[in-house]
């Protein structure tokens, strides 16, 4: 066992960003020449570009190292939340796709100003705008975390920021100058970068187990680790994935991350027209289903290779996944470096696109009608401009919050990392309450939007174990929150 970076590993490593900042400049050589080109590609983007930059968005560094925690620790019913996010796929290309196209929309709350006015845009906008602060920042976080124990084999807050600035860095250069072009096909390089990644651990394990094919199967069978299926009605948050749940609040939570959610909407609005669109939405979430299959499948073979030891699964002091524990102590030179630059690739491609996202709702939704209200005759590249410096902003704004994150989560008990992944889910409920208004009923007003808003967020919040003590799955609180924002948009 080498005990963090070998020789090999920071070769494979520096291989990797020569990749990344060749392939940026490649991509930033177009000059851009409206804020609709920066923004959603001019809507010429290829479907399979889209669709592979949405399942690179939506594998996160979570995903890459927390699916293999979920099948080491229970089974396969994970796989369950991507067949619920098929009929969400569904549900959003035949209801919301057609009418951001009908009203050419660069941003998923333009359909609110449709409906209640420009006020309802604005007031959405900023709803995902925080949560969007609090959710990426601590995601990033966590992606430095994971990057600093594995290079640097600590986690002091000098080389968590380092990690913090290198991936922010390696986010910002696909995402300032060539907008949403650059990100999707950026995220291309970063998808190959971790289903490859994967698919070698997963043929190292197999070789390490020294087990036949039907052995694995058997041995993982008596020990009930093939479940796909969960009938449990179960309320508590035991942190499965139930059938009923998946189709009740999982389903809301991905037609929210799907259809109301700008981080991944943006891409399916660069397509050339509504039909493209929800192709690059159906074959994205189909691809998904395998490439989680692939990370399910280490934890299977994890749970295995350490079945007859006691593994602690700490790290100075930090709770890490199983995943995390075998790169640390297990993994040979080379392939630790290749594993570092799959999370590292699964952190960048959720970075780059959430900063062209918040970009986008902030000059476009916030920014752009107040300056051309005040000056009519505003350039275009006025506005690109500002989308840059936008990106830019928010880039600083998303470290920062990286880094308090870091402060108060090794500072406190306060389970603020928690409740910060959580936070998008908290504002899905409100805008999934006022977009079901706005599209079934002739209900609600611009005055019913953020109490609508705020209702949701609260009732989800009050849910919490860290709140009022309830112990209540998430999709039973994803239910309630967007029950209670649409009964407050009826009243």
């Amino acid at each position: 066992m080498h005990i963090g970076f070998s020789g090999l590993d920071w070769a494979v490593f520096g291989a990797y960003f020569v990749v990344l900042s060749f392939a940026s400049f490649l991509l930033s050589r177009k000059k851009i020449e409206s804020s609709r080109e920066y923004f959603v590609g001019s809507n010429a983007l290829p479907t399979f570009a889209v669709a592979i930059s949405v399942l690179a968005t939506s594998q996160s560094a979570a995903t890459f190292l927390g699916a293999p925690e979920y099948s080491y620790k229970l089974d396969l019913t994970l796989i369950g939340f991507y067949f619920s996010a098929l009929l969400a796929v569904y549900l959003v290309a035949k209801i919301l796709i057609p009418r951001f196209y009908a009203i050419n929309a660069l941003t998923v709350y333009e359909l609110l100003e449709v409906r209640y006015g420009a006020s309802a845009k604005k007031q959405a906008g900023v709803m995902f705008l925080i949560g969007r602060l609090f959710a990426s920042g601590a995601r990033l976080y966590i992606a430095a975390l994971a990057v600093s124990m594995i290079i640097f084999y600590d986690i002091s807050f000098f080389h968590v920021s380092l990690s913090v600035i290198m991936l922010i860095f390696g986010a910002l250069v696909f995402t300032y100058f060539g907008g949403v072009k650059s990100v999707v096909f950026s995220d291309i390089i970063q998808a190959v970068t971790y289903i490859g990644a994967g698919l070698a651990v997963v043929f190292y394990l197999y070789s390490s187990l020294d087990m036949s094919y039907a052995k694995i199967v058997h041995a993982l069978a008596q020990k009930d680790k093939l479940q796909f299926i969960d009938y449990d009605l179960s309320f508590t948050s035991d942190g499965k994935f139930n059938l009923f749940g998946l189709l009740s609040g999982w389903l809301l939570l991905n037609i929210a991350a799907f259809g109301l959610d700008q981080d991944l909407t943006q891409r399916v609005l660069s397509c050339k027209d509504k039909d493209e669109a929800s192709r690059s939405l159906y074959l994205s979430t189909l691809v998904s289903i395998p490439v989680v299959m692939l990370f399910l499948i280490i934890g299977l073979l994890l749970f295995l290779f350490y079945q007859e030891h006691q593994v602690t699964q700490s790290f100075a002091g930090e709770s890490i996944t199983i995943f995390m524990y075998y790169i640390l102590n297990e993994m040979p030179s080379g392939l630790k470096g290749l594993v570092t630059v799959g999370a590292i690739a699964a952190a960048l491609s959720s970075t780059n696109s959430v900063l062209g996202a918040m970009s986008s709702v902030a000059i476009e939704d916030l920014y752009k009608p107040y300056k051309l209200q005040k000056q009519a005759t505003t350039s275009e590249m006025h506005f690109v401009k500002a989308a840059r410096v936008g990106v830019f902003v928010f880039a600083v704004m998303l470290s920062l919050m990286a880094l308090l994150s870091f402060v108060v989560h090794q500072a406190s008990d306060m389970p603020l990392i928690s409740f910060a992944l959580g936070v998008m889910a908290f504002a899905y409920s409100g805008l999934l309450g006022v977009f079901i208004s706005a599209i079934f009923t002739k209900r609600g007003s611009a005055t019913s939007v953020p109490f609508a808003l705020v209702a949701g967020f609260l009732t989800v919040l009050l849910m919490q174990s860290y709140t009022l003590g309830f112990d209540i799955g998430f999709a039973w609180q994803i239910v309630c929150g967007t029950f209670v924002s649409f009964f407050v948009m009826q009243v």
